[in-house]
């Protein structure tokens, strides 16, 4: 009985040992690994994940300088627009014609006497056979009186003349006018330039045609006893409103009349020359040089781009949350195995 009470002590000793060497067994199991993480393992992910972070920060101070900079190209371009908006350039455009529109020329003469007026061709003036005496009249014209529009009291007398239309073969008009006297110490006569004579011809109230063409043209004057040849060019503006203004841009040339009669004479002679310059009619226009489309498409494209730089930026954001949770949830890990 002592005997078997000897081995049942010894061998619960036994079993109390192997106990004792399999919970060392588990711990030293479960103390290496941890060992191993807090050294090696989370030194090289902390500096992986820290080197992640520092580059998801410089991508996102990128972008959001890039963003900085397209809202200021919004800005430039809609301020760009807006100056352009209220400067517009002038256009200025040729288009050349073979006839034009006959002009109408509006003669105040006074006192003085249309002797003659004939249509020329090629440059070509023959000599005048009798200077001063009554001559051909074969030009369309048309006499007219009207209240002046500035003053509405006086009544003003208009010569209009039909002008030239043939560019190409060079057509000019040429008039001699006659004054018997006159109390003045320089003697001239005044002329009007209208766009079109047919339009005068059509008019109902041919008076009032003339009351506003003298309020929107300029006049001029052609002095006696010399020969003033006169070169005209049609100018067309476009205004804002569509609609159109025509005016005409003179270079005139003034040649002295030498007087052959044979007595002296108090009279005064006029002789005036009216042309075409060259078959270019200039069109003026002002244009807008920023173009809406254009300006739409830049700022479709710029907030397109704000637009993607805002969505990376907010993906980078919730990346590095998650990656700092998943960190901080792998160390909470490692210290609760080591606790």
């Amino acid at each position: 009985q002592l005997s078997e009470d000897v081995e049942r002590v010894s061998g619960n000793q036994t079993d109390d040992r192997e106990g004792e060497m399999e919970v060392h067994e588990d711990a030293s199991s479960v103390i290496l690994p941890d060992s191993e993480l807090g050294t090696s393992a989370p030194s090289l992910r902390f500096s992986k994940t820290c080197l992640k972070n520092v580059f998801s920060v410089i991508l996102l101070f990128i972008y959001l300088l890039l963003m900085a900079v397209a809202v200021f190209l919004v800005y430039q371009t809609i301020s760009d627009f807006r100056e352009k908006l209220k400067h517009p350039v002038m256009s200025v455009s040729y288009k050349e014609v073979s006839l034009y529109d006959a002009p109408g020329i509006a003669f105040y003469p006074g006192k003085a006497q249309l002797l003659s007026c004939k249509h020329h061709y090629y440059d070509h003036i023959p000599p005048l056979i009798n200077p001063g005496q009554p001559g051909d009249i074969d030009c369309t014209t048309q006499r007219i009186n009207y209240t002046d529009p500035f003053t509405n009291q006086t009544m003003k007398y208009a010569l209009v003349v039909q002008g030239p239309r043939d560019v190409k073969k060079k057509e000019l008009v040429f008039l001699q006018f006659h004054l018997n006297g006159t109390d003045q110490d320089f003697s001239a006569i005044d002329y009007l330039l209208f766009s079109s004579f047919q339009e005068f011809i059509n008019s109902p109230e041919k008076a009032e045609f003339m009351k506003n063409c003298e309020s929107s043209y300029s006049s001029w004057k052609f002095s006696g006893g010399f020969r003033t040849w006169v070169k005209m060019s049609l100018v067309k503006t476009k205004e804002e409103d569509g609609s159109e203004t025509v005016e005409f841009k003179q270079e005139t040339s003034v040649v002295n009349y030498i007087d052959q009669r044979t007595k002296p004479r108090s009279d005064q002679l006029f002789f005036v020359v009216f042309e075409w310059k060259d078959p270019f009619i200039q069109t003026v226009q002002d244009i807008i040089t920023a173009n809406p489309w254009n300006m739409i498409a830049l700022l479709c494209g710029i907030f397109l781009a704000l637009f993607k730089a805002a969505d990376f930026a907010k993906l980078s954001v919730k990346w590095m949350i998650k990656i700092r949770k998943r960190h901080l949830k792998r160390r909470s890990q490692v210290m609760n195995h080591i606790n």
